[in-house]
C-alpha cells in the first residue's frame, strides 16, 4: 500500500508542476500584448480570463459587445410566445470554461471591490440592493466583458477605475 500510495503522489507533484508550468505560460503571454495589459486594469479578470476572452474573440469577432456575451452564455435564455416575454436563467450556451473564469472573478470582485471610490462602485451597490447577490454576479459579470470588449475592439481604449472628480 505504501508503494501505491508514493506512486500516486509522484503522480500528483508532476502534474501540480506541470500545472505551475502553464500558469507561468499563460502569465507570460498575458504580458507581453498591450492589449491584454489593459485587460489586466478591469476587476475581475486575470492572466486566465483575459487570454480566454481573447481567444474567444479569435474564434468569432463580434461586431457589438451583446454579441460578446450571448456567445459567453451571460445573458438570459429567452422562452417567449404570444407577444409575452419570459427571461430565464443564463443560456450557458459558449465556452464553458471561459464563463466560469469570468463569473468567479466578478464574484471576487463583487465581494472585495472598493465601492467608494471605484467608478463601478455606485452601480454595484445599487443592483445588490435591487436582486439577489447570484443575480448580480452574473450582471457585473457581462459588464465586465462588455467593457472586455470595448478595450478588445479600440485600440488605445483604456479602463477608468477612479471616479472622476466633479469639474
Amino acid at each position: 500500500m505504501r508503494t501505491l500510495l508514493t506512486s500516486l503522489l509522484d503522480d500528483l507533484d508532476h502534474l501540480e508542476r506541470r500545472l505551475n508550468a502553464l500558469s507561468k505560460e499563460t502569465e507570460a503571454i498575458a504580458h507581453s500584448d498591450d492589449t491584454i495589459k489593459c485587460l489586466l486594469k478591469i476587476p475581475g479578470i486575470g492572466p486566465p480570463g483575459e487570454t480566454g476572452l481573447v481567444a474567444a474573440r479569435v474564434r468569432g469577432p463580434f461586431r457589438k459587445a451583446p454579441d460578446m456575451t450571448a456567445r459567453l452564455g451571460l445573458v438570459p435564455a429567452e422562452h417567449s410566445s404570444g407577444g409575452k416575454q419570459n427571461l430565464l436563467g443564463i443560456s450557458k450556451r459558449g465556452n464553458g470554461y471561459v464563463r466560469r473564469l469570468l463569473i468567479h472573478g466578478a464574484r471576487s470582485c463583487f465581494s472585495h471591490l472598493y465601492r467608494e471610490t471605484h467608478a463601478l462602485g455606485g452601480w454595484l451597490s445599487g443592483l445588490e440592493s435591487r436582486t439577489y447577490p447570484n443575480k448580480a454576479v452574473v450582471t457585473l459579470t457581462s459588464k465586465l466583458t462588455r467593457i472586455a470588449w470595448a478595450i478588445l475592439t479600440k485600440p488605445g481604449e483604456d479602463y477608468l477605475r477612479t471616479k472622476v472628480a466633479a469639474a
